[in-house]
Formats: structure tokens, C-alpha cells, sequence
């Protein structure tokens, strides 16, 4: 139960009171417009009034949320702050996308209700002005507002209008439709067989909130919904003159013509951060099998820690888009660099824009430039402040441990005397043998200078392969006593199937009592959920496993 208070505790604070700001908004807006002032607003609309005001009060503070968890520079910056005076407040931190989804489905739903209130609204409107009974209050206050300069009430001001075409030749009625079509075509774009399938699809439609928030901007400035002015409640007190409608204005009548007026807009907009793109050229381009390509660039002023990621643009492929790469290369190295491998067009683009469908090398000058967008931080930077830890990456999910495993070997064998990183056990999943290619070459020279400097404890790994074919297993029986292990040339071989946490958990925890374990992962929820729940349940007195996502 302490375990789950560590991790879960500070996230289940911050939603508990995100959602009690929405539901106090909620209610005390709606509370506010069941008040005189909105009295004669309230005879026309009935309760569909505060239904559609109460949900515009929570979509302005969730609006004003928004951006705020996707904005990469200012995570970077609270992370760097933050972790020093708290790791289990850093850690929050990478919880950020899925803070972003709700407060997304929260403005979802509260623009569904303001809809379908203001649908009521119109029609409401529409049948004042069509109930043409001078016995009737509502056709007196539709009525109010025919004398040039004068306020009205009812923004339908002719039985012969249609509501749809006040809706679509007001400012509230046009940025409404912009608003709700722009954020239809954002959420729908935003799942995840979109997003994994059709990449610049996202990318594309993710940018309309431009025009949301332009839109939400100018929403409110027709001021269609309309209370009584204080001046004119002093007047015209609803509760005595309501009765008396027909005598207002009249000589002798107790009750002025009630005036009318609009809230002005208020709007909380979130913040529209920039890319800080700094063009680079690629100082080298490497090739690896399964078509996989290394970008390698000059780092001229630009620092890193480990496991963090860029955006990268390639003007010559596109000068729009951005992509996120996790940088493969340590902090100690005088170059920084990427992995990217080629599943899609973009990536398909500059693997040919690089050279990489040409037998021939290409030279330095004909390589394209790129425009580089970070760093930014990750979970994999508190690594080092963990004595045990381990690493679990699927597939390409591999990437940011790259970075680790080179960095930890340049601190060891610098002598690096803050390392507090004492053992690493590493996990690597794939479903097929071409995914273990590009990463072998790494591996293997790692296992080469461990041995070399005798410390082959440090690093402990194992590699599963998930999806395999007969022909494959049987040729693993063949070679199952070479030395090295024919897939990836490795010393340790390669095991089949998946692994069984529970025994690798309670193993870890038999080997280092009284410490805490640092657990970071990239993969899919799937395996993030099955290693959360592992850490909960093999956390005693003595050891402590803390998990670390990766967003994948």
C-alpha cells in the first residue's frame, strides 16, 4: 500500500482536484445564472440557459489546461527543478499525455453539453418569436428591441427567420461550428490506429488548434445570451413587474422596458508555444540492416542527458512536419545522434533523401540539412539515481537505453565518482530477429570491454524473441552450444518466448535487499501495466521497485 501512496499518491491528487475545479465551475455557474439577473433570460430558455453556460465555465479552464502538458520546453525546465527537491514529483511529470487525453475528454464533453444546450436555446428563441400572443411574456421580451438602438433580448428578431440560418450568420453560431469541426477532426485523428498508421494524418489535423482557440477567442463576442442590466433590475424588479408586463413603460406603471446586455467574452486560453529549431546538417549518415538509418550530427552548443528526444524536420522532405527521435547517443560522445527506422513515408523520404536506396556513398556536402527541435526531457533521465535498476524495452523501444548503457560505460571507465549505478539488468523484447540487427553491434561492444575491464557483472542481459518460426527454433537447437549466439552474435543467447516477471522481479529483490529499484520501460501500455502491477507486489520493508514509463 505504500508503494502504490509513492507512485500513484501526488497523481490521483492532482486528477481529484482537477476534477473538483471542473465540478465547483460547474455548479457554481450554473448556480449563478438561476439568479434575478437572468430572470427574463430564464422565462425564454428555461433551464436550458445555466446548462449551457456551466459546461462554456469549464471548457474556458480546461481550455486554459490544454497545451500546457505537451509543452516540451516548459516539462524540461520543471523536470530539471523539480527533481532535485523531489524524484516522485519528477516522475509525475511523465504522466503528461495522459493528463493532455483527459483534459481532452473532459472538453469534449462539457462542448457535447454546451451543444445540445444551445440546440435547446435556439429553438426556444425560434418559438418566441413564432407564438405571436400579446397575452404571452415571452413574445412581450422578444418584442423588446425593435426600436433602432435600442437592446434586445431575443436574438431571433423575425417570426420568418430560421435558427440554422442564425446560426451560421452570427459570430457565436460560426466560430461554433469552426470550433466543434476542428476539435471533432483533432480527437478522431488522435486514435491510436491513426496516430501508429497514418502519422502526418495526426500530425496535420493536430495543428487546427489554431483555429480552435482562434475560435474560441471571438466565441463569445455577438453576446447572444443577454441578461438584465443592474441600472434596469433597479427599474424593473422581475419578481413584481413579471406579472405587469403589459403596463411596462406606461405612465403611472411602476416598471421600465427592461434592459438588456451581454457578459463581456472571457476566454483562458492556453499557451501557444513555438518550435526553437536550430537547422544542423548531418555530419554522417549510417546504414543498418532492416533498414534502419543513423542520423549523426555535430552537437555545436547543444547538450543532453540521456534518454531524452528531439523533433527532427527535413525541409527538403517537408518543411511542416516534425518527428519525435529518442537520441541514441551518450552525453560523453562529441556528436549526438538518432535511429530512425523507415516504416512510413516521411522516414521513406529521407532514407532516400540520406542516400540509402544508392549503392554508392554519399558525401558530406550532398547529405540534407535538418532542423533539430530540443532536447527534451524523459523518465530515463533519474536512471543514474538508482543503485539497481532495470531496463525493459520492446522493440524499437530499445532507443533510449541505447543512450544509457553507452553513457554508464563512459562514466565507469572514466572514473566517474557520482555514478550511483551499481548493477543494470536489461530486457529486450522483439517479435522477430531483423529488430535485433541494428542494436547487436552495440551490445556486443559493450560485452567486449566489460570483459576487458572485468566487469561483466555489471551489465546483466537477456533478449527475448516473441515471435518465432519452426525453421528458426530449430536452427537455434543446432547452434544452441556455439559459443556465440547466432542471431545476435552475442555470449548470452537469446531466449524464446516472453519473460516470466514474477521470477525476475522476486530474483532482483533476492539479490539486493534494502534498496530501491529503478524500473524504466518503453513499450506499450500492455507490458507497462503488467510491470506496474509486478512493482506493487514485490515491494516489501526491505526493497522498493519505483516504475518509470517512457511515453511509446
Amino acid at each position: 500500500m505504500g508503494n502504490f501512496v509513492a507512485n500513484e499518491g501526488l497523481s490521483i491528487f492532482v486528477i481529484v482536484v482537477w476534477l473538483g475545479i471542473n465540478a465547483y465551475l460547474f455548479v457554481q455557474f450554473y448556480l449563478n445564472f438561476l439568479v434575478e439577473k437572468w430572470f427574463y433570460t430564464r422565462v425564454l430558455l428555461g433551464q436550458a440557459l445555466p446548462w449551457a453556460r456551466a459546461p462554456a465555465a469549464c471548457l474556458n479552464f480546461n481550455c486554459m489546461l490544454i497545451l500546457l502538458p505537451v509543452c516540451r520546453n516548459l516539462l524540461s525546465f520543471l523536470r530539471g527543478s523539480i527533481q532535485y527537491c523531489s524524484r516522485t514529483a519528477a516522475r509525475q511529470l511523465d504522466r503528461n499525455i495522459t493528463f493532455h487525453k483527459l483534459v481532452a475528454y473532459m472538453i469534449a464533453f462539457h462542448t457535447a453539453v454546451h451543444i445540445v444546450a444551445h440546440l435547446f436555446n435556439f429553438e426556444y428563441f425560434m418559438d418566441a418569436q413564432l407564438n405571436r400572443n400579446g397575452s404571452l411574456l415571452t413574445f412581450a421580451l422578444s418584442e423588446i428591441g425593435n426600436e433602432e438602438n435600442s437592446s434586445f433580448l431575443n436574438p431571433i428578431r423575425s417570426n420568418e427567420t430560421n435558427p440554422t440560418i442564425v446560426m451560421f450568420t452570427t459570430i457565436a453560431g460560426l466560430t461554433g461550428v469552426a470550433i466543434t469541426l476542428a476539435l471533432i477532426l483533432i480527437i478522431t485523428s488522435s486514435m491510436e490506429v491513426i496516430r501508429r498508421s497514418y502519422f502526418e494524418v495526426f500530425w496535420y489535423t493536430h495543428h487546427l488548434f489554431v483555429i480552435f482557440f482562434i475560435g474560441l477567442v471571438f466565441h463569445g463576442y455577438g453576446r447572444i445570451v443577454r441578461g438584465q442590466t443592474d441600472g434596469s433590475l433597479k427599474s424593473n424588479d422581475p419578481s413584481v413587474c413579471a406579472e405587469r408586463f403589459e403596463d411596462w413603460g406606461t405612465n403611472g406603471s411602476h416598471c421600465a422596458v427592461p434592459v438588456f446586455a451581454g457578459n463581456p467574452p472571457g476566454v483562458s486560453c492556453g499557451p501557444l508555444f513555438i518550435h526553437c529549431d536550430v537547422p544542423v546538417p548531418a555530419a554522417q549518415v549510417v546504414m543498418h540492416p532492416s533498414k534502419t538509418l543513423e542520423l549523426q550530427m555535430k552537437k555545436k552548443g547543444f547538450r543532453m542527458e540521456v534518454g531524452q528526444y528531439v523533433f527532427i524536420q527535413c525541409p527538403s522532405v517537408s518543411r511542416l512536419e516534425w518527428h519525435p527521435f529518442t537520441l541514441t547517443s551518450a552525453p560523453e560522445e562529441d556528436y549526438f545522434s538518432a535511429h530512425i527506422r523507415i516504416v512510413g513515408d516521411w522516414t521513406q523520404a529521407l532514407y532516400e533523401a540520406c542516400g540509402g536506396d544508392k549503392n554508392e556513398t554519399q558525401e558530406a556536402w550532398k547529405l540534407p540539412k535538418v532542423a533539430i527541435d530540443g532536447p527534451f526531457g524523459t523518465a530515463s533521465e533519474d536512471v543514474f539515481r538508482y543503485e539497481v535498476v532495470m531496463l525493459v524495452g520492446a522493440g524499437i523501444g530499445v532507443t533510449p537505453f541505447a543512450s544509457i548503457l553507452k553513457s554508464v560505460w563512459y562514466k565507469h571507465i572514466q572514473n566517474n565518482q557520482e555514478v550511483f549505478t551499481k548493477k543494470i539488468y536489461f530486457y529486450w523484447l522483439c517479435p522477430e530477429t531483423q529488430a535485433f540487427e541494428w542494436f547487436a553491434d552495440l551490445l556486443q561492444s559493450l560485452e567486449r570491454q566489460m570483459a576487458e575491464k572485468g566487469m561483466t557483472d555489471f551489465l546483466s542481459y537477456n533478449i527475448y524473441l516473441t515471435r518465432w518460426k519452426e525453421a528458426e527454433a530449430a536452427h537455434f537447437r543446432v547452434h544452441h552450444e556455439a559459443e556465440n549466439d547466432p542471431i545476435t552474435g552475442l555470449k548470452q543467447k537469446t531466449l524464446y518466448g516472453k519473460p516470466n516477471w514474477d521470477n525476475e522481479f522476486t530474483n532482483i529483490a533476492s539479490k539486493h535487499p534494502g534498496t530501491k529499484v529503478g524500473v524504466f520501460l518503453c513499450g506499450p501500455p500492455q507490458l507497462g501495466k503488467s510491470l506496474e502491477k509486478q512493482c506493487l507486489s514485490h515491494s516489501e520493508a526491505d526493497v522498493k521497485f519505483i516504475f518509470n514509463k517512457e511515453n511509446f
